[in-house]
């Protein structure tokens, strides 16, 4: 697209303000001229090439043009006989740059606002600027207008016509039919007419469509008198205020493109979603909120950046009340629908506007998103997830993974809710699981090695962080190399179990024999482990048995506050009965005591309780410990019988994902 202005008028009616340069170069605020305003408009939108007409004080003209420095690439075309023609010949004279393109056109000395601009160029045909609330003018440019169409334009016209100002988007093919007019006319000598005249002719070959600006700013300064209500209508547009959120932590070229054009409408105050919003729907910020708000408040046209603590605006619309609210047009559809729907609502409440521009669909964005998941999959980076995720939230959710595949699950599920995303914070890499997925029993039969290839496989394709089950730790001094080597690998934890001996399965509780280590062995185990870290990163997470084993409240009690003297990270308590009551008593007790320390459950058989209640009564992580095995594995077994009962596959097809659908799990590199 290209933008056409038309700037080879004389401008006498202006008197002395047009006595040393063109109208076009009068002041309108105090920081623009006509000029300056329509190719910041312009130059905002992302049109590059401009062609400009010219005539008296062309020099004056391209000088000015040039020291504007703006991204824009001006041709200047002067019609020689500008006092003579009218700019139907301006534009003949300019023909050879205009041909085969889209254009914007628009004279020079017309002023409107940036969101007038906006609704011209989203057009989806090509349009002309009318005011259905403006009274016709005597002798300005009207539109005879049926069913929305231009029919006719010009100063003459009363009967079905609106107020028009002569600022057009038209497509190629309707600004050929026009084009190939006005040659027409100026090659028959017929230049002292408006370019109109030769649209009149043809407007039944194109489509250009009325756009209703109603009450906003969209007028031509012909005189001083205009230029007084003109400025001061400018004024208050720029006093408009504009809304849009980010929450991104690397600043890409889209990203500057909607600044500047949201900057057009009004006063900008970019909204940064939170740290924690972030990560529920899209991946862990690499920047926290404080860096990422700073990068913001940093970048040309933005007035003001506040913290937006949710998907949802509604909050942010409730306080601030935005004339605009400026987003892509990539959320009408998918998962973001229900948040536009929701602003969309609140903004009718008040007569706000939304705002959309087309969605950049750059390459190189994709390429940083890949770099970033690159970045978040380090082990340096990736092990202090974990403790950043507990300071961030009031819970962590964790869910169960035993492959790659699963890993991905984990990962990429995602549901929306409320204007609220929510996803799983991390993967637990469970002994029962793992050794399952291997058809064996889970007395850690199943070496640590063995343990550590399906970790490596997790982490090859996920970036979240990961809590290993790692059983009773095994011998003190094992479990320090044990502690190592997850530590180099970039595991956020380790949770060890306070027993000894071979491994049962804590959900048999008494019913197998099992034996509980004493707190100064598990204490020292604990310590051992700490001592041999590098880093501050790494959780060592102690699990007490004590309600599984019957051993009692203040057993529990006694063991959790020993451990975290010994240097536990933190406390998970397990339960094997189904009422939650004992696992509410042990939180209450030990927060009466410790507020700070993390406390894990697994609610594998009090799975009534939701996360919110755990949030409020001070829980930390919650860890859906077996969901994915438990929940895979008898829908296999259901399709292998189908099988075999039906003799084909056709009927086990309904029980499947489609390939497709899994390959879209899996990252193409």
């Amino acid at each position: 697209m290209k933008a056409l202005i038309l700037n080879s008028g004389m401008g006498k009616r202006m008197g002395v303000l047009t006595s040393e340069h063109p109208k076009c170069m009068t002041e309108i605020s105090e920081t623009d001229t006509i000029l300056s305003r329509q190719l910041k408009l312009i130059a905002a939108s992302g049109i590059k090439e401009v062609v400009m007409t010219t005539g008296a004080f062309d020099e004056v003209l391209v000088n000015y043009c040039n020291s504007l420095d703006l991204p824009l690439h001006i041709t200047f075309v002067k019609n020689p006989v500008y006092s003579e023609t009218n700019y139907i010949y301006s534009i003949y004279c300019a023909r050879e740059e205009l041909r085969d393109t889209q254009i914007v056109m628009m004279h020079g000395d017309l002023v409107f606002e940036g969101k007038v601009f906006c609704d011209v160029l989203n057009s989806e045909t090509s349009c002309m600027t009318v005011s259905s609330t403006v009274p016709l003018p005597e002798k300005d440019f009207k539109a005879v207008v049926d069913d929305g169409k231009i029919k006719k334009v010009g100063i003459e016209f009363f009967d079905n016509a609106m107020t028009a100002q002569p600022l057009y988007k038209l497509s190629a093919e309707d600004w050929k039919v026009w084009l190939d007019n006005i040659e027409k006319f100026c090659e028959n000598k017929n230049t002292g007419v408006y370019a109109e005249n030769a649209l009149n002719e043809v407007s039944d070959q194109c489509n250009i469509r009325a756009l209703d600006v109603r009450h906003s700013l969209c007028n031509e300064i012909d005189t001083p008198e205009d230029l007084a209500v003109v400025s001061a209508k400018l004024k208050e547009a720029m006093e408009k205020t504009v809304y849009m959120c980010v929450s991104a932590d690397m600043i890409h070229s889209g990203h500057i493109a909607i600044i500047k054009k949201a900057a057009a409408l009004g006063k900008l105050t970019v909204g940064v979603l939170s740290d924690e919003a972030v990560a529920s729907y899209k991946r862990f910020p690499l920047m926290p909120f404080e860096e990422r708000k700073a990068l913001f408040e940093n970048i040309a046209g933005v007035d003001h950046v506040v913290e937006q603590k949710t998907l949802s605006y509604k909050d942010i619309l409730t306080e601030l009340k935005p004339d605009y609210v400026v987003h892509g047009d990539d959320w009408k559809e998918g998962f973001q629908k229900p948040i536009r729907d929701e602003v969309t609502s609140l903004l009718a409440t008040y007569g706000g506007q939304l705002v959309e521009f087309p969605y950049s669909k750059d390459d190189k964005y994709k390429e940083l998103e890949r770099a970033a998941k690159d970045q978040l999959s380090i082990p340096d980076v990736r092990r202090g997830r974990l403790r950043k995720l507990l300071a961030m939230k009031p819970l962590v959710t964790v869910m169960e993974a035993h492959s790659g595949i699963t890993g991905l699950i984990c990962e990429k599920t995602t549901v929306y809710q409320d204007g609220k995303a929510h996803q799983f914070d991390g993967m637990w890499v469970s002994s029962l699981c793992d050794s399952t997925a291997k058809g064996k029993p889970d007395i850690e039969l199943v070496d640590m090695s063995s343990r550590m290839r399906t970790i490596d496989d997790i982490m090859e394709v996920t970036t979240k962080p990961i809590i290993l089950d790692g059983d009773t730790g095994g011998l003190t001094e094992h479990f320090v190399y044990t502690v190592k080597t997850l530590e180099r690998m970039g595991v956020s934890a380790v949770i060890i179990e306070d027993k000894t001996g071979l491994k049962k399965n804590s959900l048999f509780g008494t019913e197998v024999q099992q034996t509980q280590d004493t707190i100064e062995n598990f204490s020292a185990k604990i310590a051992a482990g700490k001592k041999a870290q590098k880093t501050k990163e790494f959780m060592i997470i102690a699990r007490i048995e004590s309600l599984i084993l019957e051993r009692g409240m203040e057993d529990a009690l006694e063991r959790a506050f020993a451990f975290t003297k010994a240097g536990a990270d933190g406390i998970m308590i397990h339960s094997r009965k189904k009422d939650p009551a004992e696992i509410f008593e042990f939180v209450e007790k030990f927060r009466a005591v410790d507020k700070t320390t993390p406390i894990v459950v697994v609610p594998t058989s009090f799975n009534t309780v939701t996360e919110e209640e755990f949030a409020a009564r001070g829980v930390n992580i919650v860890i859906y410990a077996n969901q994915l095995t438990r929940s895979g594995f008898p829908a296999m077994q259901k399709a292998a019988t189908t099988i075999l009962e039906n003799h084909r596959a056709k009927e086990a097809d309904d029980m499947c994902m489609s390939i497709k659908e899994i390959l879209t799990l899996i990252p193409e590199e």
